[in-house]
């Protein structure tokens, strides 16, 4: 695939950003954020470790120090000749030690570095067999000092700077500065590496979700280790195949829709012609008006099916909501579709179930609303009955139990006083278990049967289905006996309790 650079008239795929934009976009992505964390936390893990270590660190040598002192004061104490030499010899040896060595008489005089160190009632406590073990301060510095008595009287005192001690005890915090700034640098380039994992699959994903918006399809995504990654991988997959079948489906009923459009409109020119150039004789001009009457008509059909979709899907789609009889509603509905009935030589009957104790039918929906759901079937049904076959109307009472939840919540009962189901029976060529999976999708059964059977724009069913939905309604394709011929067709409400005179 030849790329051309920006300059030679190609496309620039990045754009330039502007100086001082790709940090703070940086900082914003999750990989930058993650980066941060993980830094901040190193770094606080590191100040928390060190604030506890160092401390400890002093604290430990300065007892180090302070044991290594008293076991030298108790071995000098114990054998005072020997320690000495071996004292002398160690420093001839190795150099001068860290701690200094004064002496106590038996009368009480101290000579040596101590002179300074031990009060006159310390000296006493020393000659008196009393070990000190203890931290003073000389000269503005802080000394470890140890005294011990001598078995034949008189005293020895060891001393040692605390600054020798840290600065012995620095040796040890440096490594351990080294450990810490290495543990840093390896939580960073961590934290690092883990963002772009994490961020990597996001950022792809995002760029597939801006082809599909570009209306590109087919875009698959790989899934990622993590899950929740994963999960999202497989949403935009299940979004795109989604996408895919829907905008499909949407063409096809498109191209339908356009064909059946097309052909009233050819026919009306083809007469419109005919009219302009003459050829059509005095005689037959009332025959021509019926025809071209009867493909406006067909056109004003399909026109208002989908001006009817379209203001269902309008938010501010409005109910009248009033008490109904649902008998009362069908005898008017037999009264207006009778003279289409017997024009097309199909039975039209009303069967009516009344409660036992004589009640009502009665329900609490929009009367025009219901009464367009119905016509909907029944224009669909009468289209598909053969002469000479009924085309049956009926409503009963039900149990509460049969009927699901509302699909949209209204003001209506609940259901404990029973469920009216209406039914609109024909008599046609039936439904299979397929179509009545897709028999309310827009177009499908008139994709599927034209040519095959008799069908309408494809959009009456849907229209029904809506409807239904934005009413509170339940709107099914109920199954039939094989001994039944045509398909059925159920709209089941709530019943509402008659009022009480």
């Amino acid at each position: 695939m030849n790329s051309q650079h920006p300059r030679n008239g190609g496309h620039d795929t990045h754009p330039r950003r502007k100086p001082g934009k790709a940090p703070l976009a940086w900082l914003r992505s999750l990989a930058g954020r993650i980066t941060l964390v993980t830094a901040a936390v190193a770094v606080l893990a590191v100040l928390v470790t060190g604030s506890i270590a160092f401390p400890l660190i002093r604290s430990a040598a300065v007892a180090q120090a302070r044991d290594q002192l008293s076991r030298q004061a108790d071995a000098f104490a114990a054998a005072p000749v020997a320690s000495q030499a071996l004292d002398l010899r160690e420093r001839h040896l190795l150099g001068p030690d860290t701690y200094e060595l004064s002496t106590i008489t038996a009368a009480g005089a101290v000579s040596g570095a101590a002179t300074q160190t031990l009060s006159p009632e310390e000296v006493q406590q020393v000659l008196t067999g009393q070990k000190i073990s203890r931290t003073v301060t000389r000269g503005g510095a802080q000394v470890l000092v140890e005294a011990r008595s001598l078995p034949r009287g008189g005293g020895i005192v060891l001393t040692r700077s605390l600054a020798d001690v840290n600065a012995a005890s620095a040796q040890v915090l440096q490594p351990t500065l080294l450990a810490l700034a290495a543990g840093l640098l390896i939580a960073v380039t961590a934290g690092t590496l883990l963002a772009r994992r994490l961020s990597g699959p996001l950022v792809t994903t995002a760029a597939a979700a801006r082809r599909m918006t570009a209306g590109e399809r087919t875009v698959h995504l790989e899934p990622s280790g993590v899950t929740e990654v994963r999960a999202v991988g497989e949403a935009i997959n299940t979004l795109d195949h989604a996408l895919l079948a829907s905008e499909g489906r949407q063409r096809e009923f498109l191209l339908s829709i356009s064909h059946e459009i097309r052909t009233p409109l050819t026919a009306m020119r083809g007469y419109a012609e005919a009219l302009e150039d003459g050829l059509i004789s005095p005689e037959d001009t009332a025959q021509v008006g019926q025809t071209l009457s009867a493909e406006t008509d067909r056109l004003d059909g399909f026109v208002r099916d989908l001006l009817a979709l379209a203001r269902l899907e309008a938010d501010d789609f409005a109910l009248d909501l009033q008490p109904v009889d649902v008998t009362a509603l069908l005898e008017q509905v037999q009264r207006a579709w009778q003279p289409a009935a017997a024009q097309a030589g199909v039975q039209l009957k009303l069967q009516l179930s009344a409660p036992d104790n004589g009640d009502t039918l009665l329900v609490t929906t929009d009367p025009q609303r219901l009464r367009q759901i119905i016509d909907g079937l029944i224009d669909n049904a009468l289209r598909i009955t053969p002469p000479g076959k009924p085309l049956i109307l009926h409503a009963r009472l039900e149990d509460p139990a049969p009927f699901p939840a509302p699909l949209q919540t209204t003001s209506q009962p609940t259901g404990t006083n029973g469920v009216v189901a209406i039914e609109v029976r024909d008599s046609g060529p039936g439904l299979t278990a397929q179509d009545a999976a897709i028999a309310f999708d827009r177009g499908a059964l008139f994709h599927r049967y034209t040519g095959k059977r008799p069908t309408g724009s494809g959009l009456g069913l849907s229209i029904a289905a809506r409807l239904a939905q934005r009413m509170g309604l339940h709107l099914t394709v109920e199954p039939t006996s094989p001994t039944e011929d045509g398909a059925c067709f159920c709209i089941r409400l709530p019943r509402t309790p008659a009022p009480q005179p």
